[in-house]
């Protein structure tokens, strides 16, 4: 993984077509039950039946996926989404950020002409 990821507050993970874990930061990781050791792993066999079943959905209809949850009082923003190489479907990657149990929401309009 590139050096700048690691000064990065987001857990980072990437994975290949089949759901092999190709790399991972530091962040990555320290939250994953078995670090850096699962790297060459596939994803389907670390995650239970029905997470590994959204995560088939996710690899077969190319789509993202976002939640938030909450593990020992920490919340955090979980966004699987797909990556490409040169236009290919490449895998997946997920970001897992920590976030306030609360903030702001801000509605944006778009600039009048």
């Amino acid at each position: 993984m590139e050096t700048y990821f690691e000064e990065l507050p987001i857990a980072i993970t990437i994975s290949d077509t089949k759901g092999n874990i190709l790399d991972m930061n530091q962040r990555s990781a320290d939250v994953n039950s078995h670090g850096q050791k699962i790297i060459g792993r596939n994803l389907f066999d670390c995650h239970p039946p029905r997470a590994a079943e959204i995560l088939r959905g996710l690899y077969d209809r190319q789509k993202k996926n976002v939640y938030t949850i909450e593990k020992n009082g920490v919340k955090k923003l979980i966004y699987q989404t797909p990556w490409y190489d040169n236009g290919e479907f490449a895998g997946l990657i997920e970001f897992s950020m920590e976030i306030p149990s609360e903030m702001p929401h801000y509605v944006r309009q778009p600039a009048e002409k």
